[in-house]
């Protein structure tokens, strides 16, 4: 079959739902031979319990493919490999711990690690589906950008198409201005370039749209069936964020769902609740593990409190496991946190590297300092250094601090002023679609980031 441009999307739809369905699939087909053919006595499938636990099983296969990263996110095909049989390996572990936990044989081993077995090359095969649609798509959307290269950040544009966008995309051409406008009235230099470029998205900054010229080219390209984008909308869609040197204090008067949603709100808060109780767990096992790694090496008091900003301004005290050699006369916590910073201790490394020391969290969640998903709450001194230098960064605290948030997802860890702004850009982005379906969509990122050792923002 011969996929073009125009089938990239429908290509990596198909790709994600055979990354499911062929669990479900695999799981269903292996508990009906079992049941026919290889038990003894032979039994009804579908009459019995381990229909239901099948489904289950079905559903912990597809839910690990997702959180490894399958089908869609982008890597060679060893770590596709790799990550399609951590995850089998997982789910199979999963429901082996269940059983173990009841003491009963609630599906046959036969069902648990030929599913396992079976599902590799099914998730194998999503991915490629999944990698040729986003080759596809990279092809189909080619840019040409007109506007000042400093205005743009046109490196950090760059970088960020490399990265992870959300809707993959080539930039063809860059065109300042008084280029894309050109010297006569009767010259279209920016139809021109559109066109040898074959582009299918042009992108106007504030500049190219105070140019009547580069305006009345675009209307010419719109016509021929060229998308024209302003710089602020191809951030939305392609980049998942909002520009700051696109934004006026009239683009941000929008609805924010934890303020103006009385039913979110409400249905976020009981999540919050939820996940905190569940999380107690979590908290509850490690406590022995970490007192033992403290008393090896990393000396010093279990936790560790810090002073965040939350909603509205509001000031708390933040839990975590501490990472670093207590604060005192010669260290202080006052300076941004780096990569392979000294302060952290070798045990504190591990906790980091593994999320544990983020586990006291889930107290200030139940207390309601914090939400499961919102921009992280950041040091008072910060926040006064931050909102001094970057253009509305008080709107972040509109809504309550996060455990995880939509930049760290796609940014992850700010170590400066230029990582704040960065991140400030996704936190406008998250602030303008907030909504029960996107918070669950950064959850599901989130246990991808931290299973794949990207981890997530401090």
């Amino acid at each position: 079959m011969r996929i073009d441009g125009a089938y990239a999307p429908e290509v990596r739809r198909t790709a994600r739902l055979l990354s499911f369905f062929g669990a479900v699939g695999a799981v269903l087909v292996l508990s009906k031979v079992h049941a026919a053919w290889v038990a003894d006595p032979t039994y009804d499938y579908t009459g019995s319990f381990r229909f239901a636990w099948s489904l289950g099983y079905s559903a912990v296969l597809g839910l690990a493919a997702y959180t490894w990263g399958l089908p869609d996110v982008s890597r060679g095909p060893r770590r596709a490999l790799a990550a399609a049989a951590s995850a089998s390996a997982a789910g199979a572990a999963a429901v082996s711990v269940v059983q173990l936990v009841v003491g009963d044989a609630l599906l046959p081993r036969f069902v648990v690690f030929g599913a396992a077995v079976v599902v590799v090359p099914l998730q194998l095969l999503a991915w490629r589906l999944a990698t040729h649609g986003r080759e596809r798509q990279e092809h189909r959307d080619r840019l040409v950008v007109v506007g000042s290269a400093t205005g743009l950040e046109l490196d950090r544009l760059i970088d960020d198409l490399a990265d992870a966008p959300e809707v993959p995309a080539h930039l063809a051409a860059h065109l300042e201005v008084l280029d894309a406008s050109g010297p006569g009235i009767d010259e279209q230099p920016l139809v021109t370039r559109v066109m040898d470029e074959r582009a299918t998205v042009v992108v106007l900054d504030r500049e190219a749209l105070l140019d009547q010229r580069v305006v009345d080219q675009a209307a010419v390209l719109h016509e021929s069936g060229i998308r024209i984008r302003t710089l602020l909308q191809f951030y939305e869609e392609w980049l998942g964020k909002l520009p700051l040197g696109e934004l006026e204090r009239a683009s941000l008067f929008f609805d924010i769902g934890e303020l103006h949603g009385e039913r979110y709100a409400r249905a976020k808060r009981v999540g919050d609740v939820v996940g905190g109780v569940i999380g107690l767990v979590p908290l509850g096992l490690s406590v022995p593990f970490v007192l033992i790694g403290n008393l090896v090496s990393n000396r010093g008091p279990l936790l560790y409190r810090q002073e965040r900003v939350g909603q509205g301004g509001a000031r708390f005290q933040i839990l975590k496991f501490r990472t670093m050699v207590p604060t005192g006369p010669t260290v202080t916590d006052s300076t941004w946190t780096t990569v392979g910073d000294p302060r952290i201790t070798p045990f504190g490394g591990l906790l980091r590297r593994t999320h544990v020391d983020e586990l006291p969290q889930v107290v200030n969640i139940l207390r309601g300092d914090l939400s499961l998903v919102g921009p992280r709450p950041e040091q008072p001194g910060y926040v006064h250094e931050l909102s001094t230098k970057l253009p509305f960064y008080g709107m972040r605290h509109l809504v309550r601090p996060g455990l995880t948030g939509w930049a760290q997802v796609k940014y992850g860890y700010a170590g400066d002023e230029r990582d704040a702004r960065e991140k400030l850009q996704y936190e406008f982005f998250y602030l303008r679609n907030q909504g029960l379906a996107f918070d669950l969509r950064i959850i599901g990122r989130t246990l991808r980031s931290v299973l794949g050792g990207r981890g997530s923002g401090r």
